[in-house]
């Protein structure tokens, strides 16, 4: 066969490269090999078992949980053009009978199966004779009782394929899996020595936002009216709530709709549908919601309440921007949820060992929640995969919003609470300090304090969000207390309080940022929409399979008229193109003539004025200040020493000659320094900026500061990456060790720097002793880990061996394993 998985790629799919770690997983299927993938929500698993679908020969059976997903994808496979069907309970006796009958005439090449219809006798007898190429289990979780969406239906899977009179191959899909799960999905589904891959669970396009210290309701309010025109989710922990902000937001003429299990099964689907359709926006619901939902151009997904897992967390927010846009993630927290989340572990789990299970993963998303690092490294780090440096995508990076100084407003409400000598809920607090005449208050006597109505300015809901805040930021405690009618919270001082109190320490908050839309008003844009629309209506199949939104953008922002152009733009196959194409050519065609747009004229011009935005402003130079960088090399130095850790772990080279040549003279200057988040500023920032205030007074300069952004930078006229600088001083004869000392990369950094040079068809100049980067005893334990996990995951090898294994031994091993097979 002279086609190629990366033509059917294009022929299909209209896309010209494959994602992250998907071509691997294909060519290990084609190659006849079982396989257990593990990447992300959103990763593009599909593709990697529809692919092999394509190329091999025979059918392709897809086990899958989830009815409306196996809709979804089979109805996108059909607009592409290929025979598709699924067996599930939504199919009637004569629509079942009818599969079964062009499965007998050899129609289809994939099938999509519910797990709990491999039972069918009808179906086992039909299929066990034909030529099954691949059984493809998505959502292998759930064969695991470890996993967190357990199914007895996915113990039966490996029956049925022994049934089959010749075993295919067997390929095992999930976004998230402990090893307990990935050892019972390759035990249970009894995998035949597979290859294993875990793609790494770093989604870059989604911005991930903890927000602790603003109302909810307006915090979401501002939100969707910033971005109505967009897509988005909002999840909430239970019914009640999800039907109040539904009521809220429909009173408002917002588009939205709901779903939960309240609801009966015909009004789910049609929300669900209308969702699907583009015909409403917003979707509130609960976590029940989106497990069968592939819609691409899901813009936001916000968490009203915080969930109960990481891995729940991490697989709702996986529903957005699964087209590889960008998208926003939002969690607003109070800490009253974690009391609803407790109470429903109690109401929904009788098993003493999975409640303590489940108990553990809630502590994990609350210190999640209240962690100072970057969230997606924590995120990252609790699934066994990792991140070199700090994504600058989150709210703990990029702690965006103005400081407010709250100490005198926590003075009071702390005062109030001493005052009134034991612990009361913040119902009673709240309306102490806001003068209520409520009758309990006047029984205890508390208008009759001196903080008896100091917060009146404050709303009900403001203060107590204000108390919530100072709660989460650890100034005041929460205690959960057991009585008659079950638990109830109340607030105790803590030594933070007193703190506050002694004027020892300042109360400061970051008002929460509310992002503005990124939805740009285009009418050529509007128009192509429209013509999609009216296709998926004509054809009974959602909007972004014909095309998603990405790609109608690049159209409308060419003004694609001819085939060739229209074949250039990612998203647009041969198949689509024949289906599609010409209904959106006329549609660009007549909005040309109709605005009389000269389209050559206008392309060359934008160009022209890209061209030169680029020369003017695409970078940032800096030239290094050297005595000022040896004295910030000397503070780093010492600063190591007392962490205990290596000086480009405190704050990289490149970094200090930012500062050097910058002279950032306040904590807002540094925020504009490549290298340097707000957790190292709360650390470091202070010192820094003495020591260049210091420097630039003792040599009499006076700064010139320009703000950054996001221009590229450029230090001392050179404006190459770091493998880059690193091949070429291996180049030129450079001893690797002195090399990555001077450029302040790990040895094993940099072996994975000529791993990938190598692996590009690049020659290198230079020698390299890979033997002695590993000890013999250590070389038969790393290849039988490469073997079982591939080459790709380095940080999981790394978890699976021994902890005197380094890193740079597995990336040498790698490297000579790779450069023995050429």
């Amino acid at each position: 066969m002279n086609i190629t998985p990366l033509d059917i790629l294009y022929k299909y799919y209209g896309y010209t490269s494959f994602r992250k770690g998907q071509e691997s997983i294909i060519n290990s299927i084609i190659n006849k090999k079982d396989v257990l993938a593990i990447m992300p929500t959103g990763g593009g698993k599909s593709i990697c078992y529809q692919v092999p679908a394509l190329y091999l020969d025979g059918v392709t059976i897809v086990i899958s949980p989830l009815i409306s997903l196996m809709k979804d994808q089979v109805d996108a496979l059909k607009t592409m053009g290929i025979e598709a069907e699924l067996i599930n309970s939504s199919l009637s006796a004569n629509e079942y009978n009818l599969v079964l009958e062009n499965i007998k005439n050899d129609k289809y090449k994939i099938i999509y199966v519910a797990p709990e219809r491999l039972d069918s006798l009808d179906f086992i007898n039909l299929i066990k004779y034909k030529n099954i190429s691949q059984v493809a289990i998505d959502e292998a979780h759930c064969v695991s009782q470890w996993g967190h969406d357990f199914r007895v239906s996915y113990k039966r899977i490996p029956y049925f394929i022994n049934s089959l009179e010749t075993r295919p191959i067997v390929t095992a899909f999930t976004a998230t899996a402990s090893d307990e799960v990935r050892e019972d999905i390759e035990s249970v589904l009894n995998l035949n020595n597979p290859d294993i891959y875990i793609t790494g669970f770093d989604r870059e396009n989604l911005s991930i936002n903890v927000v602790k210290s603003s109302s909810k309701n307006r915090y979401l309010l501002d939100y969707i009216e910033n971005h109505k025109n967009e897509s988005g989710i909002i999840y909430a922990s239970t019914r009640k709530e999800v039907e109040s902000i539904h009521e809220g937001l429909s009173k408002k003429k917002y588009s939205v709709s709901k779903y939960h299990a309240g609801l009966s099964t015909e009004i789910r689907k049609e929300n669900q549908e209308n969702f699907i359709n583009d015909d409403i926006k917003i979707m509130v619901a609960t976590n029940a919601f989106g497990m069968g939902i592939d819609k691409p151009n899901i813009r936001w997904v916000i968490h009203y309440n915080m969930p109960q897992s990481i891995e729940n967390y991490y697989q709702e927010i996986g529903r957005a921007g699964r087209d590889g846009e960008d998208s926003e993630c939002i969690l607003l927290f109070a800490p009253g949820d974690i009391h609803t989340q407790k109470y429903l572990v109690e109401v929904s789990i009788e098993n003493s060992d999975r409640k303590r299970v489940q108990y553990k993963k809630l502590q994990q998303m609350v210190d999640l929640v209240y962690s100072n690092m970057c969230y997606r490294k924590t995120i990252l780090n609790y699934f066994g995969d990792s991140l070199e440096n700090d994504c600058n995508n989150c709210s703990n990076c990029l702690n965006e919003g103005e400081v407010v100084d709250k100490t005198l407003d926590a003075q009071m409400v702390i005062s109030c609470i001493a005052r009134m000598k034991r612990g009361y809920g913040a119902t009673m607090i709240i309306d102490v300090l806001r003068g209520s005449k409520n009758k309990k208050v006047l029984e205890l006597g508390f208008d009759s304090l001196s903080t008896y109505g100091i917060m009146k300015k404050y709303s009900n809901e403001d203060l107590k969000t204000f108390i919530n805040t100072l709660v989460s930021h650890g100034f005041l405690d929460i205690v959960e207390n057991i009585g008659m009618r079950g638990s109830y919270p109340t607030i105790r001082l803590n030594e933070q309080s007193l703190k506050v109190i002694k004027k020892e320490i300042k109360v400061e908050f970051k008002e929460a940022k509310v992002t503005k839309s990124r939805y740009v008003e285009n009418e050529l844009y509007e128009r192509l929409i429209n013509i999609r629309s009216e296709i998926a209506k004509t054809e009974g199949v959602a909007p972004y399979m014909v095309f998603g939104d990405a790609t109608l953008r690049n159209m409308a922002s060419l003004y694609a008229t001819t085939k060739d152009e229209m074949m250039n733009i990612s998203g647009v196959g041969e198949i689509k193109y024949q289906k599609y194409g010409k209904l959106f050519e006329n549609e660009i065609k007549l909005y040309l003539v109709e605005k009389n747009i000269d389209k050559d004229s206008l392309l060359n011009k934008y160009d022209e004025e890209k061209t030169n935005t680029i020369k003017d402003n695409e970078y940032f130079e800096v030239k290094t200040d050297k005595n000022l960088h040896e004295k910030l090399k000397e503070f780093r130095l010492n600063v190591s020493k007392v962490e205990g850790t290596l000086p480009y772990m405190i704050l990289s080279g490149n970094t200090l000659k930012e500062i050097s040549g910058r002279y950032p003279l306040d904590e807002e200057q540094l925020k504009d320094i490549s290298g340097i988040g707000p957790v190292k500023i709360n650390k470091y920032g202070e010192e820094i900026i003495d020591i260049v205030k210091t420097y630039v007074n003792e040599n009499n300069i006076v700064p010139k500061w320009e703000d950054k952004k996001r221009l590229k930078l450029i230090l001392d006229g050179d404006n190459r990456k770091n493998d880059e600088i690193v091949l070429d001083l291996l180049n030129q004869g450079q001893n690797i060790k002195d090399v990555c000392e001077e450029i302040e990369v790990s040895v094993s950094t940099a072996l994975g720097y000529i791993y990938d040079y190598i692996k590009q068809g690049q020659n290198i100049k230079f020698d390299i002793d890979i033997k002695s980067m590993y000890k013999e005893n250590e070389k038969e334990m790393i290849l039988d880990a490469i073997d079982r996990f591939g080459d790709e995951k380095i940080s999981y090898i790394k978890k699976v061996l021994p902890d005197f294994v380094k890193y740079e031994s597995i990336r040498a091993i790698i490297l000579e394993k790779y450069i023995d097979s050429l």
